[in-house]
């Protein structure tokens, strides 16, 4: 006889190794009354067992009252919470697609990601009541359901196991959108391999277990929020902590009193933590390690926060695209390599080539390619992107995503990120990586945070800006950084203006928002004035 999880093994005729549906249902049988996650904003706890009970109540509510099949798109504009869990697991139970809505994009933004995806069903917090309107009025969404009549929605429903559509290992489970920083957003189609996947990936490269705990303080409609911890802790038996939102000094404490093991953060956030009151005497003796992901982490910040807390402090790197976390190390190596991102995680291949595709050896810069089981399927009603990002070759399993992110490797197997392909300045036939200009300048004691861009230059084709936020008190000029510089880098890759500012534009999840900053600078381009003394820009 085999064993499992009760009335759920008859629906198991399918590819049950590889698509994602029952990933709850199975843990859920496994450890019913263990604590799976706390709820911060509203002081709520839940045990695995309650956790799939709800996420069944909501698929069969959505499966039988609103009559939703396989492939059917929904979607939730709200803030962090509990919820986003429900729709997450329900959905894949019923075979339906989730497709959550940045609340912090426009209604014009949303109508066309709405356009784009067409859910059936909208989920809406109330501070967003208005928003949902507006949405509707310009794109036809069956059933809005407001967040207020939830919890009696799912009490009305059966907490009996749904019955699961024949599914395989490539049928979507989520599309979820670029930020778009670059133009029209995508939908990235995340398919049920590339979920299960990142899970088994996560907990052999990064040696998570059931006696793990987590924060999730980043938005659950992006990637991170959903795949970083949730899903891999979920599938190892751990804990989440879920904010509805970033409290510097709640979250803080939250880490301490919860005793949470390993904590994910952007480079802002953790910028933030190291200014915050509570830092110098909060205890991370619990935490295993932290990880920064999301945007190029500055060296500096990481010694920092290993030379004041003691703490393992390791860069992560990965892609709603490609997975999350597609790199790892040790402790030891996260000091002894600092700046690197790791070696790749257990199940996946990596490439880095050239322009002509081909493979460059170790020290030399080429573009990231990434191939596994947790590489997602393209991009949503967008074949000529899905083309441009997936490359099939002949007697290899699966295709190759170009990352568009430009890396090398060192003769030990280590990677490091040099920035995006597209962040790249072509400055008289010389290539500048923007991370790597930009980690310099962030070494300067008096630099908060610098963003390089390309402007255009009459004779070197472009050359580089640099847009500088200064710390608290501290005051340079543009010349005392150029100097700065120019004892690290190549006289090409110093940057010939210097803009200070109070702030940069950051993105949902930490990152600059370069786009903004060319439209603001690029039409206040010099007329291409160089220093002729070695022939280079300045």
């Amino acid at each position: 006889m085999i064993a499992g999880p009760e009335n759920v093994l008859p629906q198991y005729h399918q590819d049950v190794s590889m698509h994602a549906a029952g990933l709850l249902t199975r843990r859920a049988g496994l450890t019913p009354d263990r604590e799976a996650l706390y709820e911060l904003h509203t002081g709520r706890r839940f045990t695995y067992g309650q956790l799939n009970a709800r996420a069944n109540r909501l698929a069969n509510f959505l499966r039988l009252n609103l009559g939703l099949q396989k492939g059917d798109r929904v979607s939730i504009l709200d803030s962090n919470s509990v919820v986003y869990v429900d729709l997450l697991y329900a959905l894949g139970k019923i075979g339906a697609i989730f497709a959550p809505l940045n609340w912090r994009l426009t209604v014009h933004e949303l109508a066309y990601i709405a356009a784009d995806c067409r859910p059936r069903v909208l989920f809406y917090g109330p501070e967003y009541t208005q928003t949902a309107r507006d949405l509707r009025a310009q794109v036809d969404i069956e059933h809005c359901i407001s967040l207020d009549q939830y919890e009696d929605l799912l009490a009305q429903s059966s907490p009996a196991e749904p019955e699961l559509p024949p599914l395989q290992a490539g049928d979507p489970y989520c599309i979820l959108y670029t930020s778009g920083t670059t133009g029209r957003p995508k939908g990235a189609v995340i398919p049920h391999r590339q979920v299960l996947w990142n899970c088994i990936n996560t907990m052999i490269s990064w040696g998570l277990s059931e006696s793990d705990v987590a924060p999730v303080l980043t938005p659950m409609f992006h990637a991170g929020g959903l795949f970083i911890f949730l899903t891999p802790l979920f599938y190892a038996g751990g804990r989440i902590v879920l904010a509805r939102s970033f409290d510097p000094e709640e979250s803080l404490r939250v880490i301490e009193a919860e005793g949470c093991t390993v904590v994910l953060g952007v480079p802002t956030l953790f910028q933030i933590w190291m200014n915050s009151p509570s830092f110098p005497t909060v205890d991370f003796s619990k935490v295993r390690f932290f990880i920064s992901g999301g945007a190029p982490c500055p060296v500096s910040l990481m010694k920092t926060w290993r030379e004041r807390k003691g703490v393992v402090f390791r860069q992560g790197y990965g892609l709603t695209e490609v997975g999350v976390n597609c790199f790892s190390m040790t402790d030891e190596e996260s000091v002894r390599k600092t700046g690197s991102v790791g070696k790749p995680v257990f199940h996946s291949w990596m490439r880095l080539v050239d322009a002509e595709g081909r493979d460059v050896p170790p020290g030399e810069t080429g573009e990231l390619l990434i191939a596994g089981p947790h590489v997602c399927s393209g991009y949503w009603g967008d074949p000529e992107a899905t083309a441009a990002a997936l490359e099939y070759q002949e007697g290899f399993p699966w295709p190759w995503f170009h990352t568009g992110d430009m890396g090398r490797q060192d003769e030990e197997g280590f990677f490091y990120i040099a920035g995006r392909y597209k962040d790249m300045i072509i400055s008289g036939g010389e290539n500048i990586y923007a991370a790597e200009v930009e980690a310099v300048f962030r070494e300067h004691p008096a630099v908060s945070d610098a963003a390089l861009i390309g402007i255009p230059d009459e004779k070197w084709g472009e050359v580089g800006l640099m847009v500088v936020v200064l710390k608290d008190g501290q005051h340079i000029e543009a010349t005392e950084l150029q100097d700065f510089c120019a004892q690290r880098l190549a006289r090409y890759k110093i940057p010939k203006r210097v803009e200070f500012r109070d702030a940069l534009p950051y993105s949902p999840y930490g990152k600059v928002m370069k786009a903004e900053l060319r439209r603001e600078y690029s039409s206040g381009a010099e007329d291409g004035t160089v220093d002729e003394k070695d022939g280079e820009p300045v």
